[in-house]
Parts: structure tokens; sequence; C-alpha cells
């Protein structure tokens, strides 16, 4: 490609047309896994499954696959974090509970928290200790990050 000299920047050639194939692909793609997202999460034997996916709090898929992969005790990965050792119904639940909460902010991050206390042990925080609060960590714009049992630092 040639470059191009625009007003105040020299930058290589812009090809309008396959830029906006690739932009409709994208959206088109989006939507669609969002569709099966929404899919996904209706299949689960859950109530009220609204407050999981409210503006101001809200669960993806990826947010559920990045807790569970990480932070589930059938997953055998990533050790030294938070163990969920109740059923992923009961995380979900606790999730939904989670976002009555008001976030608060956390320090030096764009990131808000939310720290839920069950009725009895939801799992191993990092340490090992059993431990019934959960950490919900969510973006500026209430999509949650992760969550995982015990207490952030």
């Amino acid at each position: 490609m040639e470059p191009v000299m625009t007003g105040r920047t020299t930058m290589s050639a812009f090809c309008e047309e396959e830029w906006m194939r690739l932009l409709f692909l994208l959206s088109d793609t989006e939507a669609w896994v969002d569709e099966l997202g929404r899919r996904l999460f209706h299949q689960l034997p859950v109530t009220d499954r609204k407050r999981l996916f409210r503006r101001g709090y809200c669960l993806t898929a990826s947010a559920l696959a990045h807790i569970l992969e990480r932070h589930y005790y059938k997953i055998p990965r990533h050790p030294g974090t938070g163990k969920f050792t109740i059923p992923v119904v009961d995380i979900l639940h606790h999730l939904r509970q989670a976002g009555e909460l008001a976030p608060e902010p956390i320090p030096g991050s764009l990131h808000q928290k939310r720290v839920w206390k069950a009725d009895e042990a939801v799992g191993f925080d990092k340490e090992g200790r059993p431990t019934a609060f959960i950490t919900v960590l969510t973006d500026s714009s209430g999509r949650i990050v992760t969550a995982f049992p015990g207490v952030m630092e």
C-alpha cells in the first residue's frame, strides 16, 4: 500500500469498502454470539435470571467461562486461586444476590467490587481456608469481569 498524506499525518492507504465489510461481519458475528449466550443461560435451571443481565450488572458467557475455568474445583487449573465447591447453579444464585449490593471502587483501578456473604461455605479462598464470602469484580459499565471465593486483599 502506498502511504497517503492526510492533513496532518502520513498513513497507509485505507480501503473503506473492505473496512466496512469487516465491520459488518464482526457486528453480525457479535450479535450471533450474544444470541447463543442468551440461549445458553436460558437452559440453566435458575429462577430470576434477569437479575444477572441488568443494566449496571451483567454476566456474559465469557465471564462465566473465566470464573469456572479459574475458580471451579472441578477444573484442575490455576492452583493457588480460590475455588468454588458448590454447583454452578448455586454460584449463579450467589452472583445474582451480589448484584443487589452497591459496588465499591477499587483504589488504583477502573473496576468495582461487591463482596457477598453466603449463609454457608461456598468454597476455599486462595489460602485454602473455607469461606462464605464471594468477591465479584465488575468493569465501569457493570459487566462482571470475575468472581471468586474469598475477600479481595
